[in-house]
């Protein structure tokens, strides 16, 4: 395994690898190469002699060694404009104006403190900088600065919310960076244009060392990550076998075996032999066809926005430099013209020329310079940070929760699936003792704060400051937040009775408060399926776990008839509320809960109890009841075996007009929108092709639209100065104009903030 390893990532440092075909005694760079016959092994499979690394001067020569710029130059192409088009959307362009609305009171998540969002019309206008900056990388126009107006508005945003980090857009931040210092505009670019010595040059070869490095370390790692038991044994994504595309596998699998094999299996093996098998000719055509499969797959099972398409674009790094020439060699001669040029590149005084012997490049014969040394230098360090950064927990520890450091930067894509089952938020007055209760997510935009230490902790600090506002002084606020992770059982993930505004929080030191997962448990999750599958699907069941001192406080609403309570382990004590009364439970004990009355829950034993609730939702079993004797009568009408004709309140269920909502029964506004949405899925799957294409082609422009015109407001606002209300408000009801008609419901606008209610 560890020759293996080395050989491939000593691949990562070679300009083309064995099979790629030459013209005769020409080697990719324009000068004399060996012979097949007299290279080495090292030669022939990797590109280089082991003599090219033995020092650290033939390292920067390796390392600058003249490069064809064309695939460089494609990807930096494909790289902005996925940007471009990535900023109205999952930067959030298109609905600018509801996260950042002057006089929001609204927490927001920094990384650090002091990052405050500048006004609505300057985020605009950085929005704007960044949208300019993607096109100039695209175009290669002016390519360093749009490099600096790109990457510095970009980090900017992304360190401005760690509640929208995830794994992909930090890649997006880092591969800003990375062409901020490389010559990727040496082919198909503006700048080549305008100066012939730029134009179709050489690059070093470290610029493609680099990237390439970097989405090894992007598969590689997430597959290390995917070595965790819990995506082995199947449950970080068990529910995701369910989708369509899953549907071929599942003709010879089952649903199950599908999960545990195809997507855990599969995805495990893909991200642990994507970056191998893309270095070596032999094998990277079968990886291209894996990995475009695969990227092609998530961009239809996962919200990602370009992150798909950046993957596959960032594919091609892999193969010979020169790929585009020979393709485009392969266009008819009257469409060669529109194409980059297909000569062999220039010289560059970027790459280091050794050994050349040709006449007339006396300056390429120069040995390496400063530049040549701190390209390779950056090579080294960046390289060595990136592996390094995600097994960096052990320093930033106020970052670890459940799941080890801040999400994004770890290369755990899907690893850990979590769902909520109950979160409370309790304040109490510090002078006059009095308790409230706020709605889980007041004041916020986003529900990421549950799941990490640190955003809890300036989650409670902006309540504790805008409590004042609402006469509560010097608050005091408690969480109690349930969470399973992987499908073990429900438990608490912060101390309920620490608080939070006074708590301590260090980035580098542990968590305190911080409530340990309960993985002993960790093997109750087969039996825990077990009972679940045993259940009809009328009936509801939900597993909890609880820390021995602590109790759970719960409402049995009435809609939940013969709600039961069973205990699978430890000791506990119930205690009805209202009856004031104890019930002691022992393994394997039950009892039925009293409806529309509180409760709690006290764990008396020494270790963690467990316990789950069994419940059915008699209303909505009597609503699904009534809506299928609805559906009976009308097929029994509409096919003629009916004869007695409907009464006024139940016509509706045939002409679908609810008329005066007001008067007509509950029941059958029910039946009737539930109809609808029946309808309206129906149409949908229904759709041809060229339907389907004009609803996206829609949604995207009215996107788009909104991202143009309220960006031309606000600049306009900054130049002139703002109109009166009535005018603004007119422009921006003018930029929403269709938005819900015509784009049913446009992707990626969010509602209004939810306001505070004490």
């Amino acid at each position: 395994m560890e020759p293996s390893r080395g050989r491939a990532a000593a691949a990562l440092l070679s300009e083309s690898l064995p099979g790629r075909r030459r013209r005769d005694g020409e080697g990719a760079r324009g000068a004399p190469e060996p012979t097949q016959q007299g290279s080495s092994w090292a030669k022939r499979l990797l590109g280089f002699e082991w003599a090219d690394v033995s020092s650290w001067h033939r390292f920067i020569c390796l390392l600058n060694r003249p490069t064809d710029p064309a695939s460089l130059g494609v990807f930096r192409f494909l790289f902005g404009l996925l940007m471009a088009l990535d900023i109205p959307q999952e930067r959030g362009l298109s609905y600018l104006d509801h996260k950042y609305l002057d006089g929001l009171e609204v927490c927001r998540f920094p990384l650090i403190n002091f990052l405050e969002p500048l006004p609505l019309d300057w985020m605009y206008l950085l929005y704007a900088v960044m949208l300019l900056g993607a096109l100039g990388i695209m175009l290669g126009c002016c390519y360093r600065l749009s490099c600096l107006l790109f990457m510095l508005p970009y980090w900017y945003v992304f360190l401005l919310d760690k509640t929208a980090w995830n794994n992909h857009s930090y890649l997006y931040g880092l591969l800003g960076f990375q062409l901020t210092f490389m010559d990727a505009n040496r082919y198909w670019s503006i700048d080549g244009l305008r100066h012939p010595r730029k134009r179709n040059a050489h690059v070093p070869l470290w610029n493609y060392t680099v990237l390439r490095m970097q989405i090894f370390i992007v598969y590689f790692i997430a597959g290390i990550k995917k070595l965790d038991a819990d995506w082995v044994e199947g449950y970080s994504m068990g529910s995701l076998s369910r989708h369509w595309l899953f549907d071929p596998f599942k003709l010879v699998l089952s649903e199950e075996m599908t999960s545990l094999l195809v997507v855990h299996g599969g995805g495990l093996m893909l991200d642990l032999t994507a970056g191998y098998l893309l270095f070596f000719d032999a094998t990277r055509p079968a990886a291209l066809v894996f990995v475009s499969y695969f990227h092609c797959m998530n961009s239809q099972l996962f919200s990602i926005g370009m992150f798909s398409y950046t993957m596959l674009a960032t594919s091609p790094l892999f193969c010979s430099p020169d790929w585009p020439r020979r393709l485009g060699a392969r266009f008819p001669a009257c469409l060669r013209r529109l194409l980059p040029s297909m000569e062999p590149p220039q010289p560059s005084e970027a790459c280091v020329y050794g050994g050349s012997k040709r006449k007339g490049r006396s300056r390429g014969e120069r040995g390496p310079g400063l530049r040549q040394k701190l390209g390779a230098l950056f090579t080294v360090l960046y390289v060595l940070e990136q592996l390094f950064l995600p097994y960096s927990h052990f320093i930033t520890q106020g970052y670890n929760n459940w799941t080890k450091g801040l999400y994004g930067y770890s290369w755990d894509m899907m690893v850990h699936s979590r769902s909520h089952q109950h979160v409370k938020i309790t304040y109490r007055d510090g002078v006059t003792g009095e308790l409230g209760y706020l709605n889980p997510g007041v004041f916020t935009q986003s529900r990421r704060w549950k799941d990490h230490a640190d955003m809890l902790k300036q989650y409670a600090t902006c309540l504790s400051r805008l409590l004042h506002n609402y006469n509560v002084s010097q608050p005091e606020i408690y969480f109690d937040i349930w969470v399973s992770i992987n499908d073990r059982f429900q438990q608490r993930l912060f101390d309920p009775q620490v608080d939070i505004v006074r708590a301590e929080w260090s980035p580098f030191r542990h968590t305190p408060w911080l409530k340990p997962l309960l993985v002993n448990l960790s093997p109750w999750r087969a039996k825990l399926q077990e009972i679940e599958s045993s259940l009809d699907n009328q009936t509801e069941v939900v597993f909890i776990a609880d820390f021995p001192g602590l109790h759970l406080e719960n409402f049995v609403s009435e809609d939940l008839g013969n709600t039961s309570l069973q205990l699978l382990k430890g000791e506990v004590v119930v205690e009805i509320v209202k009856e004031q009364r104890n019930y002691t439970l022992q393994e394997g004990d039950r009892m039925q809960l009293p409806p529309g009355e509180y409760h709690k829950v006290h764990t008396v034993s020494p270790e963690p109890s467990c316990y789950m609730y069994v419940y059915v939702n008699t209303t909505d079993v009597a609503l699904e009841r009534n809506l299928t004797q609805l559906q009976e009568l009308r097929d029994k009408v509409k096919n003629g075996s009916e004869t007695e004709p409907l009464p006024p309140e139940l016509q509706p269920i045939l002409d679908g007009a609810l008329g005066d909502a007001m008067q007509t029964d509950p029941v059958v506004q029910a039946f009737v929108r539930r109809q609808q949405r029946l309808e309206e899925l129906q149409r949908r799957r229904n759709a041809t092709l060229r339907e389907r294409l004009q609803r996206f082609a829609a949604r995207k422009y009215f996107l788009f639209r909104r991202s143009f015109l309220m960006t031309c407001i606000s600049l306009r606002n900054l130049a002139l100065g703002r109109p009166s209300l009535e005018h603004l408000a007119r422009e921006v009801a003018y930029a929403n104009m269709q938005q819900e008609a015509g784009a049913a419901g446009m992707e990626g606008v969010q509602k209004e903030p939810e306001r505070a209610e004490l």
